[in-house]
């Protein structure tokens, strides 16, 4: 079977990425469409709510608030981070990693295959199949592979800056 056949197959977005979104936003409160701007207002609002300092009456209360911030900064920093407004800022830079940079590591887990680059930022892909996972293992030049079947056939997000020198 070819790769293009399997990669059409399998829907670019997993349903555990898709619920995760849903519910990310859901803890969030916002809509499909909210902007980065709205995002990160309704960010700070909660952080003043949930902030384990205002709950210093009861350990439980606070241990609570500890575990509810953590909740809302993941899913703000994952919201953001796979938003399409931080996309479109950063696709120069992406465009440039994948095209240019050699690939340092990847893994692949539940759908989710993460690529490190030599230049030392990472992504993950989502939604990509085991059968893909498998073809890049094996394929001569994982770098050419994953440039024609996976930098642009599966959605992904930053999850390590670049390094600057």
């Amino acid at each position: 079977m070819k790769i293009n056949a399997i990669a059409r197959e399998t829907p670019y977005l997993c349903a555990n990425f898709m619920k995760k979104i849903t519910d990310y936003r859901k803890l969030l409160g916002v809509q499909k469409d909210a902007e980065l701007k709205e995002l990160k207002s309704i960010y700070r609002n909660l952080m003043k709510d949930w902030h384990p300092d205002k709950f210093q009456d009861s350990e439980e209360a606070k241990l609570e608030a500890e575990t509810k911030s953590k909740e809302i900064i993941e899913a703000y920093h994952f919201l953001v981070s796979i938003a399409p407004e931080t996309l479109a800022l950063s696709i120069d830079e992406y465009t440039q990693t994948t095209a240019n940079c050699g690939i340092a590591d990847y893994n692949w887990a539940g759908l989710v295959l993460t690529v490190h680059f030599l230049d030392g930022s990472a992504y993950e892909y989502f939604g990509v199949p085991k059968a893909i996972y498998v073809k890049l293992v094996n394929a001569d030049s994982p770098g050419r592979f994953a440039r024609r079947h996976i930098f642009g056939s599966f959605p992904y997000r930053n999850i390590a800056k670049l390094q600057t020198a």
